[in-house]
């Protein structure tokens, strides 16, 4: 028989490629809420990281290590199933756009046929993180000319930046 789910406990999901501004938005809001927050770095076969899942675990560890009752783990697989895993009765999702609200929804419907027992809780995205997206961020890394950490300071926290010029060569001398 399994353990119980424990519904001060939550899992915060996401593929975290890179942590950004609005993640750490919805950790911290997420740590007020539930006594236990794991935020899980999910590894998804359809998609092309530009981090491996170590590099993304070091770094929501180093921009997560203030909230006590947070904890950072990778997984593959089913969500609900990681959740499962770690005794969570709640995932914790967050909404930018309407079109997050289109595919959250139909994401909600197949997790809750999944695991009735699993409740899903939306936090909307605070206005000045609603727009920020990795794709956003990648572009901005790739393309921005500024040799100061302007404007990535604006999407990412600042232990971010300089693993995204590395990755994107922009952090040698002009």
């Amino acid at each position: 028989m399994s353990q119980p789910l424990n519904p001060r406990r939550a899992v915060y999901a996401g593929s975290f490629d890179p942590v950004s501004l609005g993640h750490l938005d919805i950790i911290a809001r997420g740590a007020r809420m539930f006594e236990r927050l794991i935020v899980g770095i999910g590894m998804n076969p359809e998609k092309h990281p530009l981090f491996t899942p170590q590099e993304r675990l070091e770094l929501l560890q180093s921009v997560s290590h203030h909230w006590p009752n947070v904890e950072v783990a990778c997984f593959e697989g089913l969500t609900v199933s990681f959740v499962r895993r770690c005794g969570a009765a709640v995932m914790l999702r967050g909404l930018r756009t309407l079109t997050d609200i289109e595919s959250e929804f139909s994401m909600t419907l197949a997790n809750r046929a999944l695991a009735h027992d699993i409740e899903t809780v939306f936090l909307m995205a605070s206005e000045k993180y609603s727009h920020i997206s990795s794709s956003l961020i990648k572009q901005v890394a790739l393309l921005g000319t500024d040799t100061a950490n302007e404007p990535l300071e604006a999407f990412v926290p600042h232990e971010v930046i300089g693993m995204l010029r590395r990755k994107f060569k922009r952090d040698q001398p002009a």
